[in-house]
């Protein structure tokens, strides 16, 4: 199973516009589809999402407004993915909008990695039990692209394609289904850890460390090593939230009548 396939697999009942816009927003946003990557056409998106090609065309719409993909005419047209700039993924950073009022609490950072943290955990289990040689080949050159980015939004969009890539190589479409959905809450917190190089070479080495239990099949070791390795980031966030917090400016004060 690969990644694309799961971005491209059939939506399910519900409003199935809004599903689409989701799922390929949270794929461009994790970085899992590339800038200048063309989409499949309307027809094979279509066929693909087992969806009408009405739908798939208001879920383009909506993503051309909102300026994750554009369309280019001519021979070799289509739609095809943005960049995302750093400037849209700073002010919509949930960490720095938030305040101790809002919804993104320290109870809400903590509940948000503990789900992480369950699904990555069973997709290492199911990964040390059922990736393939090849898989483990992929998931190790994904690791190498990790360590060898430095901006602070490369760092992160490699981290999640090192994530989906295990939840896939558990050979589960629900899980990384879920996933990607997370992702798009998760992708733009961690890039707050990443301009800090002792964070990011922490998180490398703990990707070394499921490498090795995986590559072993040794279910308990992945699942712990996974554990581990969401656990400190959801500690790091939490940390880097609380002082967001104390360095706000205070709310404004009414002059009172």
């Amino acid at each position: 199973m690969t990644a694309h396939a799961i971005v491209y697999a059939p939506i399910g009942q519900g409003t199935r516009s809004e599903q689409v816009v989701e799922r390929l927003s949270n794929a461009i946003v994790s970085g899992l589809l590339h800038a200048d990557e063309q989409l499949p056409n309307e027809n094979e998106l279509s066929r693909l999402m087992g969806v009408s090609p009405v739908t798939v065309r208001e879920a383009l719409n909506t993503l051309r407004a909102r300026q994750l993909i554009d369309t280019r005419r001519g021979r070799n047209g289509g739609s095809f993915v943005c960049p995302v700039p750093a400037q849209m993924m700073h002010d919509r950073h949930p960490l720095r909008l938030a305040t101790p009022g809002d919804l993104a609490t320290p109870g809400d950072l903590a509940d948000l990695g503990e789900l992480h943290g369950a699904v990555i955990v069973h997709s290492a289990k199911l990964a040390a039990q059922r990736s393939t040689a090849e898989e483990h080949q992929r998931l190790a050159r994904e690791i190498d692209q990790f360590e060898s980015a430095t901006a602070p939004q490369a760092r992160a969009q490699a981290d999640m394609r090192c994530l989906l890539m295990l939840a896939t190589h558990a050979h589960s479409a629900r899980l990384a289904n879920q996933e990607l959905e997370i992702q798009a809450e998760w992708a733009p917190l961690v890039a707050s850890l990443y301009p800090h190089a002792a964070m990011h070479a922490e998180a490398v080495n703990a990707y070394r460390r499921l490498q090795a239990a995986l590559q072993a099949g040794d279910e308990q070791a992945s699942s712990a090593r996974a554990l581990d390795m969401i656990s400190a980031q959801t500690d790091h966030l939490l940390e880097h939230k609380l002082r967001l917090d104390a360095t706000a400016p205070p709310p404004l004060q009414t002059e009172g009548r």
